[in-house]
C-alpha cells in the first residue's frame, strides 16, 4: 500500500523538518523550505507534527495510489486534480485506490506539501526522513522523486473525526512581492553605513539562482568597510550572506553548515515561507525588527496553528461549506 510515481515532476522530495544535531559535523539540517505550509499540512490530518511528506518545486508530479488513505495539499497552487477533478487546497481529501493525483506547474507560489494519513514509509536517517540532495542523504534514496518510484505507506489510517470540517481558508502566496523581516548581525559591523541603509531601503529581485541550498538576490551594491570575507561561522536557516559582488545570498534549507561571507541580517523564521514561495523576478524588501518582536511573531502564529487545529475540530455545519463534491462525499462511505 502506497503510491506509484507516474510522472516526477521538476523537484519531487520527501521532508519533514530536518536532520538537526550533525551541523558540526559537516551535514546540513535541510528540511521543509515552507515550514509552515509543511506544518499545515500535517495539522489537517492530525499527524505528528515532524511527519515526512512530499515537498513539489515548480513542476508536479503525477501519482497513482495502490491503497487508500487521506492526504492534504498546502503551500502554493499547482491546480492539483484526483482523476480529472479539481481537488482542494488545505482540505483532507480521501483517495481511493487506484485514483491519480496530478499537478500541473505553479499557479501561484513554487512549493506544495503533501501530506499522508497513513505515513511514508521511509527510513530514519540520523533521526529524520528528509532528503538531502547535495549530500544524497535521507528521504527515498537520497535523491528526488523519479518515474516508476513506489512510495509505500507504514500504516492503515482512513478514518479522521470531524473530516468534514478539515478545511481551512488560506490562499498565502499570490502576490509578486513581499516584504521580510530581518534581524540585523552578526556581522552588522563590517558594512558601511550608506550599505546597511541601502539593505534596508532597496528593492531586490529573486533570480533564477535559487534552489534549496540559497536564493540570490539582484538589487542595488552593498558597501562594506573593508571587504566581506570572514573566518568561516555558523550559518542559520535565513542568513543574508554579502559576499564580495555586493549583492545579498540567503541561505536556505540545504545551506552548508558554515560560511566565510559577512551576514548582515537573518531572516526571521515566520517570513522565510514568503521568501521560498516567490518566483524569479519577484520583488523583495527587507525590514529590521527586534529579537524580541521575531519571538512575538513566532509566538502568535503558534497561535495561529492552535486556533486552525481547533477550529477543524468542530462538526460541519454545512456540507457545502467543506467544499468537497458529491461524487467525493460518496466514496467516503462506499
Amino acid at each position: 500500500m502506497g503510491f506509484r510515481v507516474l510522472k516526477a515532476g521538476m523537484q519531487t522530495t520527501i521532508q519533514d523538518l530536518g536532520r538537526y544535531g550533525f551541523q558540526s559535523q559537516g551535514i546540513s539540517v535541510s528540511g521543509a523550505m515552507d515550514v509552515r505550509s509543511f506544518k499545515i499540512a500535517n495539522l489537517l490530518l492530525d499527524n505528528p507534527e515532524n511527519e515526512a511528506a512530499l515537498e513539489i518545486a515548480l513542476i508536479g508530479p503525477h501519482l497513482q495510489f495502490t491503497s487508500a488513505t487521506i492526504i492534504a495539499i498546502t503551500g502554493g497552487d499547482f491546480e492539483p486534480t484526483i482523476n480529472g477533478e479539481p481537488a482542494p487546497m488545505y482540505t483532507a481529501i480521501y483517495v481511493n485506490k487506484g485514483d491519480i493525483l496530478k499537478f500541473k506547474s505553479a499557479k501561484t507560489g513554487s512549493r506544495c506539501y503533501v501530506a499522508f494519513s497513513s505515513y511514508l514509509d521511509i527510513p530514519v536517517v540520523m533521526g529524520s526522513r528528509c532528503t538531502n540532495l547535495k549530500s544524497q542523504t535521507g528521504g527515498y534514496k537520497g535523491r528526488c522523486l523519479k518515474a516508476d518510484d513506489y512510495v509505500g505507506f507504514r500504516i492503515k489510517r482512513r478514518y479522521l473525526p470531524f473530516f468534514l470540517s478539515r478545511h481551512l481558508d488560506l490562499n498565502e502566496f499570490s502576490d509578486n512581492s513581499a516584504e521580510l523581516r530581518v534581524i540585523m548581525g552578526p556581522q552588522t559591523e563590517m558594512f558601511t553605513k550608506q550599505g546597511i541603509e541601502t539593505f534596508l531601503s532597496e528593492e531586490y529581485l529573486v533570480t533564477s539562482d535559487f534552489d534549496r541550498m540559497g536564493c540570490r538576490l539582484d538589487g542595488a551594491f552593498i558597501s562594506t568597510k573593508n571587504g566581506s570575507d570572514i573566518i568561516s561561522d555558523g550559518i542559520a536557516f535565513g542568513a543574508v550572506q554579502v559576499p564580495s559582488h555586493g549583492k545579498p545570498i540567503i541561505m536556505l534549507a540545504d545551506r552548508q553548515t558554515t560560511g566565510g561571507y559577512a551576514k548582515i541580517a537573518t531572516v526571521t523564521s515566520v517570513d522565510i515561507p514568503k521568501l521560498v514561495q516567490r518566483k524569479t523576478d519577484h520583488k523583495i524588501r527587507f525590514k529590521e525588527i527586534s529579537v524580541e518582536e521575531a519571538q512575538k511573531l513566532l509566538l502568535k502564529e503558534q497561535k495561529e496553528f492552535a486556533a486552525m487545529r481547533e477550529q477543524i475540530h468542530q462538526p460541519c455545519k454545512e456540507v457545502l461549506d467543506c467544499r468537497l463534491t458529491a461524487k467525493r462525499m460518496a466514496t467516503l462511505f462506499q
